[in-house]
């Protein structure tokens, strides 16, 4: 976030903004309380809690937020997970955005199910709640939720890999995030889906947590427990570049087709670069932009968002395949993030 003003105490808020740490509460955007959105108890506040404040994802997420609270005349407080899973850090983040007389919170569930008793006492006390990138279980817990078609995604690059194999026996790896996680399952789910394959047609797969290292141990797990696998879906790119660093060391780079999800800026070049054969490119600036926007209305008029609303996903690849609707990097890059 940056922001000119002449005045010490919103220099001194802008620069906690940018230091946030995991988990602490963080005031960001308008310092006025004049806002069109404000009432008659001051200045909305609007709350973005995510699974990490490390992830580029995530960060994007953040940035986008953070600019539409500033156009809205609105206060974003921010938080994040230690870690991806934590659970624990998520639910006091929204117990303190709670007290603290937020108006709406937004969040990306890191454990969908085990969040949902304190998203209920949230909505108790009045508070919009909306789930960004990941659905709660039940999804009915929170009052809306802006995403990417994760089921839609992993078909895409599940469509693609197919084609792209061009009748040959597949020996597939699975690259996944962790077990119980929506996102995951859904983008696992649908991988399968688009490749015309079940769990059985799985010659290994591995829980990477959407980490590079983790990725590359289980490239290597696989490839010990399979030599000959020649296709690889991956939960993330950073998970896509673990596994092509693992292949790689093998000499196996060149005759193994990863295909990925996220459309980050860094997986795009690598999919320019020929690491990675295509993508699903999501969007997190516009579920946080469209996420703020429904709070101001709230706080406005009382009108509250519901239901799904989904944020696209495009195929990026430079090898176009038949019958698979895709873009080139060109245009990746001109709409990734990271």
């Amino acid at each position: 976030m940056s922001r000119t003003s002449r005045l010490p105490s919103s220099l001194l808020r802008a620069a906690a903004c940018t230091g946030v740490a995991a988990l602490a509460l963080t005031a960001c955007g308008s310092g006025s309380g004049s806002g069109s959105a404000s009432t008659g108890s001051g200045e909305v506040k609007v709350g973005l809690i995510t699974k990490t404040d490390t992830n580029p994802f995530f960060v994007k997420m953040k940035e986008g937020a953070e600019k539409t609270a500033k156009a809205e005349g609105v206060k974003l407080m921010t938080a994040a997970g230690k870690f991806d899973g934590d659970n624990a850090g998520q639910v006091t983040a929204i117990e303190n955005m709670v007290a603290s007389g937020v108006k709406g919170i937004l969040i990306t569930p890191s454990d969908s199910k085990a969040i949902v008793p304190a998203i209920e006492k949230a909505k108790a006390k009045g508070v919009l709640v909306i789930a960004l990138d990941t659905p709660t279980e039940p999804q009915s817990a929170v009052d809306a939720l802006f995403a990417t078609d994760n089921l839609k995604a992993g078909e895409l690059i599940g469509e693609y890999a197919k084609a792209a194999m061009k009748g040959k026996t597949a020996k597939i790896a699975a690259l996944d995030l962790a077990p119980g996680v929506s996102v995951g399952v859904q983008r696992h789910n649908g991988f399968l889906k688009g490749f015309g394959a079940t769990d059985k047609d799985v010659a290994c797969a591995q829980d990477t947590g959407g980490d590079q290292s983790k990725g590359q141990t289980a490239m290597e797990n696989c490839l010990q427990k399979e030599p000959g696998i020649n296709v690889v879906y991956t939960i993330n790119e950073p998970a896509a570049l673990g596994a092509y660093t693992a292949l790689k060391a093998k000499g196996r780079e060149k005759d193994v087709l990863i295909v990925s999800v996220d459309g980050g800026c860094t997986g795009t070049r690598a999919v320019k670069d020929g690491k990675i054969a295509a993508t699903s490119q999501q969007y997190p600036l516009k579920m946080a932009a469209k996420g703020v926007k429904a709070v101001v209305t709230y706080a406005k008029d009382g009108k509250k968002a519901s239901g799904y609303t989904d944020t696209g996903v495009t195929l990026i690849t430079d090898k176009a395949q038949d019958g698979v609707a895709s873009k080139d990097t060109a245009y990746g890059l001109e709409n990734c993030w990271g």
